[in-house]
């Protein structure tokens, strides 16, 4: 724990403390209070080390000594747990101070998320804290349990199997139902921490910690709210580097979401920033609780596949059939025997068994059937990891069965391959998931969860093979082991990644950014001089040119007569498009002529365009018309950025038109970008299909689409005054062309 950062490395009196005080333990075993007494002298699985509970009126609690305040308190005693009044805490959390208490564990309720008063009451708490140098958790959880010191400060009764799943949760209640669960199924945990309101200790003081502990194999979290957001994904990205971590995030969405003045603004909900944080930190992001603690076994008790063809081993043939349907959704295969294994099942098994794939033992078959069928799958060079399914049948022991998939998982030779189990039933089979835990084999109810359990540990492989090629100096390096991995998903972009965030073949970056940095600054402070948050088009250009955005010819005319001398200077075909601060979706009013092709056409367009501006809103100010070298071709896009106030910039791509307005098919990024990251948003959008050239169609510069992502990304992060922009359209011509900006709005923070 030396090499922590000091804010992870002082956490560790709260799992293994040389000594344990209960500040207003009680006697009566309806209170909270004396729960927590009774888990930490619990005789089977209780604290070793020197219990005090504190308690003025009391001599003794379970056969524990009381002692009036915790001034009396003997050595050693490095950690206090409070569970009395809210009003109460900061002045016991004070005389801890004076005691030299370094960690404090507030269970007590009454603070923030009652009101105002009770916030004051939080913040006396912080600054008590930092006055003496102490690290507090909570208030408003319900304590810390380590399986392995043994240590439970919490009140919920029973204690968690030892194992290796380290679990965070923002909820305490949360904490309450999976310690009940886990206890049922017998499955393993290391340490269990409910963080309550976070007013000292959070996730990203926690995940450094977690990451670095030898017990845990697995980092599992819960979260309702992210503090932090830069420094939590640096935490997220040094863990994942570490060992696995699975994140689940409640309030993903909202009703109600304020309107905003830019389509990725709109597109950008609650949630997609944190999604892109999960994505780009190699953090295995779940839907449900179910499908985190599912994960969290396979990658726990399992060692990752080389590859993703999955063999199937049943005594059922239905439950294998959805099996299969569901391993391509898990960007998986079925794997198909050698017919040297083939011929060693039609050995011992019964002639009508199919042997391919799936794996059909039949109805009858026993323990000795699995074993023998399963030590032969295990050993095929065609298979990277087992599903066991096993229907209960009369004349079968499912416990015997169990054991034979933990047997035969043990006796691999060479690189071992993951065997996961479904135990299709729940009334019979009780003490077979207790056996499949103790033999460390997932054990899941239904098909589809064991696949979806199986495509996370392949996720989770090609996230480990990626930082080994980066580590190697392979050609994927840069990625910066950035970007999860999905099955499939990133193959054929490995040529076109690059190391640094910067445009590919762009030497001069480094100067021009500085430069760049400076002639946008200055623009953004001429516009808030003159009491402007928005940039319409024209303002905006010189922005992104700043970046190395390219932009088509173009000039602003404020008269007929200057439409039409910059139309002819620029050339035709020209677009005119209105510019008034007043109206920003300018096409919903008419406000684009295109295709104008002579300057009369341009003199008479400029007063359409007026006309048009007055009539949809009368009093509008209008800056002018922007007259624009029409680009022919190219198929048109949206690049955007919306500030999150977590996270900071939230970068967007999508195809335009009908892909961004109706399907929302686009993705996400935090800024700064890497090239990986920039190649691997294009991939993620379903229809950027369109850009390969299908059906005859010229292949688009992709690879200058990438280098614009990462240019406005950068433009992003380096200006938190930018509050949303949209690119849109932003024409990627054919490859080797380019791409334009045709139009683009920024709004700045307010």
């Amino acid at each position: 724990m030396s090499t922590l950062p000091p804010r992870s490395a002082s956490l560790a009196p709260f799992f293994t403390p040389n000594g344990v005080a209960v500040i207003g333990a009680s006697r009566d075993p309806s209170k909270l209070s004396y729960g927590v007494v009774r888990n930490l002298v619990d005789p089977e699985r209780g604290y070793p080390g020197p219990i005090y509970p504190v308690n003025p009126k009391a001599d003794e609690i379970l056969g524990r000594r009381c002692y009036p305040d915790i001034s009396a308190v003997p050595d050693p005693v490095e950690l206090a747990v409070l569970i009395i009044p809210a009003a109460l805490a900061p002045g016991a959390l004070a005389a801890c101070g004076e005691r030299g208490i370094k960690a404090a564990v507030v269970i007590s309720g009454g603070f923030r998320e009652v009101g105002p008063e009770g916030a004051a009451r939080e913040q006396e708490i912080v600054e008590i804290a930092q006055r003496y140098d102490m690290r507090v958790m909570g208030p408003n959880g319900i304590g810390v349990i380590d399986t392995h010191t043994p240590l439970n400060t919490t009140f919920v009764k029973g204690m968690p199997p030892r194992g290796h799943i380290a679990f965070l949760s923002q909820s305490g209640a949360l904490c309450g139902g999976i310690i009940d669960w886990t206890i049922g199924r017998g499955i393993g945990f290391s340490r269990f921490l409910s963080v309550g309101n976070e007013a000292d200790v959070n996730e990203t003081d926690v995940i450094p910690f977690l990451a670095a502990d030898d017990v845990s194999r697995v980092i599992a979290l819960y979260l309702e709210d992210v503090k932090g957001g830069p420094a939590f994904a640096d935490a997220l990205r040094n863990a994942a580097a570490a060992k696995p971590v699975l994140a689940i995030k409640a309030g993903r969405t909202t009703s109600g979401q304020a309107a905003t003045a830019s389509h990725t603004g709109a597109l950008a909900g609650v949630h997609a920033a944190f999604r892109a944080a999960c994505v780009q930190t190699g953090v295995i992001e779940l839907e449900s609780i179910q499908a985190l603690f599912d994960a969290a076994l396979a990658l726990a008790y399992q060692p990752l596949p080389a590859g993703n063809r999955i063999a199937i081993v049943t005594n059922a043939g239905g439950p294998a059939a959805l099996a299969a349907d569901a391993l391509e959704a898990a960007g998986l295969q079925l794997a198909r025997t050698s017919p040297e294994t083939q011929a060693v099942l039609r050995g011992f098994l019964h002639p009508d068994a199919p042997v391919a794939g799936p794996v059909d033992l039949l109805g009858g078959a026993d323990e000795g059937d699995y074993r023998r069928a399963l030590d032969a799958v295990l050993a095929d060079p065609a298979v990277d990891g087992v599903l066991a399914i096993l229907v209960p049948q009369a004349l079968v022991h499912p416990v015997a069965v169990v054991e034979a998939f933990a047997a035969a998982a043990a006796a691999q030779s060479g690189p071992a391959r993951p065997v996961l189990a479904c135990l299709m039933g729940e009334a019979s089979l009780d003490a077979a998931y207790q056996a499949a835990h103790a033999g460390q084999i997932p054990a899941y109810v239904f098909p589809d969860d064991a696949v979806a359990a199986f495509g996370v540990l392949w996720r989770r492989a090609r996230w480990v093979q990626r930082m080994r090629e980066q580590e190697s100096g392979g050609r994927n390096q840069g990625s910066g082991g950035r970007g999860q991995e999905t099955g499939g998903r990133g193959q054929g972009a490995g040529d076109r990644r690059q190391e640094s965030g910067r445009p590919a073949g762009d030497a001069r970056w480094s100067i021009q950014r500085a430069k760049a940095r400076q002639e946008v600054q200055d623009a953004i402070s001429a516009a808030r001089s003159a009491g402007r948050h928005a940039l319409d088009a024209a303002e905006s250009r010189p922005l992104l040119e700043a970046y190395g955005i390219s932009a088509p010819p173009e000039a602003l005319a404020i008269s007929p007569d200057e439409a039409a001398t910059f139309a002819r200077r620029i050339g035709f075909p020209v677009v005119l498009k209105l510019i008034s601060p007043d109206i920003l979706h300018k096409t919903d009013i008419g406000g684009v002529i295109l295709n104008v092709q002579d300057e009369k056409a341009a003199s008479a367009g400029f007063e359409t365009l007026v006309a048009r501006a007055s009539a949809a809103h009368p009093g509008a100010h209008i800056r002018g018309v922007q007259v624009q070298k029409m680009v022919s071709g190219g198929q048109e896009v949206i690049i955007g950025v919306k500030r999150d106030p977590t996270f900071g910039p939230l970068i967007m791509f999508g195809l335009g038109g009908v892909y961004v307005e109706a399907l929302a098919d686009v993705s996400f990024r935090l800024a700064p970008l890497t090239l990986a990251d920039a190649w691997e948003m294009i991939e993620e959008v379903r229809s950027a299909r369109l850009l390969t050239g299908l059906r005859g169609a010229p292949v688009a510069d992709r690879a200058a689409l990438a280098d614009a992502i990462v240019r406005v990304g950068q433009l992003a992060a380096d200006h938190p005054e930018i509050a949303e922009l949209d690119i849109n359209p932003l024409l990627v011509l054919a490859e080797g062309e380019g791409a334009i900006a045709v139009d683009a709005r920024i709004i700045l923070a307010a």
